[in-house]
């Protein structure tokens, strides 16, 4: 199988640095920057080759600078497109004017809150860091309107949530579009961009093509883009912007399996000391006991009994989950109860157990089962009521007071799961390789392709067999994915982090992290290396000087005390 040798490294990641959050470093990082150049002079650079004088990007969420899960003011002048211009409009690089679809909100808006209605007091804004609870917590949020600039003048074409198969897809209905579109309903987010004559752009788009399947936890194959679908929208876009007689830079899609999202909450997250594990087993033996005689009954396996098996020791435990992959024994246990092998009091006891199981390494529970684990199933935190610890008395996703609204699978991404994401990803990095290529044979090389892995490969702590074996699952069947690979190899030292004007920079949304607090998008931080990337590559390619983005003096994460 293609990917037996991920699974052989699968076991091998190094651990996020999560560790107690401080905002220290973050405030030393920043102030050397200001003592280190306390009066910059005016920059100088050039554009080489290129005509950078209306640039337009396109893309989804990170290009329109969505991060802490919202999309707010400060994110969106963070955005890498927003770097890029600013470099752009250096002194003699001959960048112009850059203008994004302001949402004109400090908080911005990520969800509707407890009443499910937008545009009421409860609605959320973006996330912050809570130094005191040690986890990202919602603020206020703004539901946000129509955009009230100039539509023809904008510059930045970045739409929260698009799929490579909708820039040219009039009936777009993503509201993030609609504030924008020059006529909603019968405009495209392509053709918006063509209309303002670019002569360069970024196009980033394909990381919602799979990362909506990843992010809920991979139960919908169906919202996957067939690689079809996706190299035919692909052509089209790039096709039309190379026409049009602009020049560009085309990005691969990131190694999604290793953002904070799927890493920050491991698999084994259940710490327990020996009093409180004899305790958990005394009370879940019965459990087991049941299912020992359903074996012994020929009613399961074996190997179904190993994998429900419930057993805890001290130390880190795997998360009890709900699976509604497993068979539900719900009608096996119905048919206990029917031959008086367990009373009705036993039977309501089992009910949570019918499709449990405890997570397997190199599984990966998502960021959002984090604020689930060790709360009351229940919602009694009582002590003088029985305990219902989530993740460990009560499956994870199991719904205790609703159990038909149980969702599991949605927290977490098993290991076949795991594998569609990368398979997925590496199809559509050939696939975009293939397509700049072939763009580029007939156009002169008007695309620069800019890979983001070997950035990744590094900040990740990645070792040279892990970055071969996650970038190039074809295992050198696929040449691009080989070219991709060895450009991975080059840059896995093994050291978690990222080496950035003397500091090393963390992939995760610590203080000194690159990535915001949903645990996807990048912070300003993160937005500023992938400007460098972008300046590297036009810099190596196209006979440009563009000064570089100085990515510690701007800021990380936003944190408070509370």
């Amino acid at each position: 199988m293609k990917m037996k040798r991920l699974k052989t490294y699968l076991f091998a990641l190094l651990p996020l640095a999560f560790i107690t959050f401080s905002c220290d470093e973050e405030d030393i990082l920043v102030q050397e920057q200001l003592d280190n150049n306390p009066l910059p002079g005016a920059e100088t650079g050039d554009g080489g080759v290129l005509d950078l004088s209306n640039y337009i990007s396109l893309g989804n969420s990170i290009t329109a600078g969505f991060m802490d899960n919202a999309l707010y003011t400060n994110g969106q002048n963070h955005s890498f497109p927003n770097l890029l211009a600013t470099q752009f409009a250096i002194q003699g690089v001959g960048g112009g004017s850059f203008n994004q679809p302001d949402i004109n909100s400090a908080n911005g808006y990520s969800s509707a809150g407890p009443d499910n209605n937008p545009g009421t007091s409860d609605d959320l804004g973006r996330f912050e860091l809570s130094l005191a609870q040690q986890r990202p917590v919602p603020t206020q949020g703004e539901f946000f309107g129509p955009y009230g600039g100039d539509k023809s003048e904008l510059n930045n074409f970045g739409v929260p949530g698009m799929k490579i198969t909708d820039a040219t897809n009039p009936g777009f209905a993503n509201p993030y579009y609609l504030r924008f579109a020059s006529n909603p309903g019968t405009s495209t987010v392509l053709g918006d961009a063509l209309s303002t004559s670019p002569t360069f752009f970024s196009y980033w788009l394909g990381n919602n093509d799979i990362l909506g399947y990843a992010v809920a936890g991979g139960v919908d194959e169906s919202s996957i883009t067939s690689q079809p679908n996706f190299q035919s929208a692909l052509e089209q876009s790039l096709g039309a912007l190379v026409q049009s007689g602009a020049e560009g830079v085309v990005m691969t899609l990131p190694p999604f399996v290793l953002l904070p999202y799927f890493r920050a909450v491991k698999w084994n997250a259940i710490t327990l000391d020996q009093a409180t594990a004899d305790q958990l087993n005394a009370g879940l033996g019965s459990v087991n006991q049941v299912l020992e005689g359903m074996v012994e009954a020929n009613l399961i396996t074996q190997a179904d009994y190993d994998e429900r098996e419930i057993s805890y020791s001290a130390g880190a435990n795997p998360i009890l989950a709900h699976d509604t992959e497993l068979e539900d024994l719900g009608p096996k246990f119905d048919l206990l109860l029917l031959l008086n092998r367990i009373s009705a009091a036993q039977r309501e006891q089992l009910r949570p157990y019918e499709q449990s199981r405890p997570l397997r390494n190199g599984e990966l529970p998502l960021l959002t089962a984090g604020s689930l684990l060790g709360t009351e199933a229940d919602g009694d935190n009582s002590a003088n009521t029985p305990t219902t610890t989530i993740g460990a008395v009560i499956p994870l996703g199991y719904n205790l007071l609703n159990p038909s609204n149980s969702d599991g699978d949605g927290l977490f991404l098993n290991i076949e799961e795991f594998e569609t994401v990368v398979e997925m990803t590496a199809t559509y990095n050939a696939t975009i390789a293939g397509v700049v290529a072939g763009i580029n044979a007939q156009a002169n090389g008007s695309i620069t392709l800019v890979d983001v892995q070997p950035a990744f490969a590094d900040a990740f702590g990645l070792s040279p067999a892990l970055a071969n074996a996650l970038f190039d699952p074809s295992n050198g069947a696929n040449p691009a994915l080989a070219a991709f690979a060895d450009a991975a190899e080059a840059r896995a030292d093994g050291t978690l982090g990222i080496m950035i004007e003397g500091h090393n920079l963390q992939p995760d949304f610590a203080p000194n992290g690159i990535f915001s607090t949903d645990g996807i998008h990048p912070n300003p931080r993160g937005h500023a290396i992938i400007a460098n990337l972008i300046i590297e590559a036009l810099n190596n390619q196209k006979g440009a000087d563009i000064p570089m983005v100085n990515v510690t003096a701007l800021r990380g994460i936003l944190a408070r005390d509370f």
